[in-house]
């Protein structure tokens, strides 16, 4: 019997105001609050609120047959707490039917897994007390940003405890395989992989309003016989995409809304579950490893890491970015702290790509984009060195770091034998 698991991406990112050299040292906040608002009030009323009534309607008419997963970044999770609460108990219902997972991820939607493992680790731990905390669930399985693996991250994810993570099935890396089995990582076998099956994905995400395509228009009933007339081995077929397809990518009047309510009973016809990650983890072992290299992602043709990355204005922004996180971890400042996770949102350094029109960039070009950003990071930089001065080698900085850790498990231990004296 086959199965689908679905998996939504939401992230949002803190959009930055212009901010101009002048600014520099005078003015600390960078953050568009109207724009911001604005947007995400938007994709609510769009997508987050209506696609979510339409899963939990799906849900329950299929007897909690449809299941689904999502990842939503700490970014996104913090503007619904201060924008649209709504969204956040939306959420909350969902949860309770006991059909969706929720996934961890960088709690800023950032490339600190390619960059920084440290802050990789952190931010992480950080997603995960944020998800237990709003919704009561520990998340099992991880997805990072934009679906980037490669076989270092999975050493750290590894690490970090999960049984299984979500990423590309990249042509230049399966060769003849298909996507639509579990794998595991090359380097760690332990650890699961669920790969996005570009097909059945991108027929929803990208192709499902195209006019012009063959098989314009899609309905349920051809999504689904297609998904049915896969070879008979590969039972599992994974539709991984951005929830913002849902309403907003794809307008309600295109037919998303009704083409999704529609899936459960079609699949049922066919014989075909919808599953979770962590239940395809569970339930199934990998039947071959597979080795990456260097990142990939299931951004553009290349799927690789070229639109955060791939020009010198990226490059420069991002090595100035990591230069400065030994000194932030060291800093017990908020402002900063809360400053460096917004700051290293990925879709900042997407902005500053040159390789096609981005059509969500707030910027009329990638060097204003590359400009704003970097006064954005030399003012928080000022304010960093401030308190850690770049005339500390990074080497000092380590020793001190180790010293107030050490200090701390002292302290630590110290009151528990208080306590037990007291006792």
């Amino acid at each position: 019997m086959k199965t689908i698991c679905f998996y939504f991406q939401i992230h949002q990112p803190f959009r930055l105001r212009r901010y101009r050299f002048f600014d520099i040292g005078n003015n600390h906040y960078y953050y568009d609050d109207f724009q911001n608002e604005e947007i995400f009030h938007r994709i609510s009323e769009k997508c987050y609120l209506p696609a979510n009534r339409a899963i939990m309607e799906m849900i329950r008419k299929s007897g909690g047959k449809f299941k689904v997963a999502f990842s939503i970044s700490g970014t996104a999770l913090e503007q619904m707490e201060i924008y649209a609460p709504e969204v956040i108990d939306s959420f909350r219902e969902l949860a309770g039917l006991g059909c969706v997972e929720f996934l961890a991820e960088t709690y800023a939607h950032s490339l600190a897994s390619i960059g920084d493992p440290e802050e990789f680790k952190a931010q992480v731990r950080m997603h995960t007390e944020k998800v237990k905390a709003l919704f009561g669930v520990e998340p099992k399985v991880f997805r990072n940003t934009e679906l980037i693996y490669s076989d270092d991250i999975s050493e750290l994810v590894y690490e970090l405890g999960f049984e299984g993570m979500l990423t590309e099935g990249a042509k230049h890396v399966l060769g003849w395989k298909s996507p639509n089995y579990v794998y595991a990582s090359a380097v760690r076998p332990q650890l699961k992989l669920l790969l996005k099956n570009d097909r059945f994905s991108e027929d929803l995400s990208i192709r499902f309003d195209d006019h012009s395509w063959k098989e314009y228009p899609l309905t349920a009933d051809k999504y689904i016989s297609a998904i049915s007339a896969t070879a008979e081995g590969e039972k599992i077929i994974n539709a991984f995409m951005n929830y913002e397809v849902l309403g907003s990518m794809h307008a309600a009047d295109t037919g998303i809304f009704d083409f999704f309510k529609a899936l459960p009973q079609y699949a049922e016809r066919n014989d075909i579950t919808f599953s979770l990650p962590s239940e395809i983890f569970a339930q199934t072992r990998p039947v071959d490893s597979i080795s990456v290299p260097y990142p990939m992602s299931w951004v553009d043709e290349e799927k690789d890491c070229s639109s955060w990355l791939g020009n010198v204005l990226q490059q420069e922004a991002f090595r100035k970015l990591n230069e400065i996180s030994e000194r932030v971890r060291l800093c017990e400042n908020r402002r900063i702290k809360q400053d460096w996770i917004y700051l290293q949102s990925s879709d900042h350094l997407y902005y500053m790509s040159t390789k096609h029109y981005n059509l969500f960039s707030p910027y009329d070009n990638p060097y204003d984009a590359f400009n704003n950003y970097m006064n954005v990071l030399s003012d928080f930089i000022l304010r960093v060195e401030a308190q850690f001065p770049s005339s500390i080698e990074n080497e000092e900085l380590n020793s001190l770091l180790t010293t107030i850790q050490n200090q701390g498990d002292e302290i630590t231990r110290l009151k528990k034998e208080l306590e037990a004296a007291r006792k």
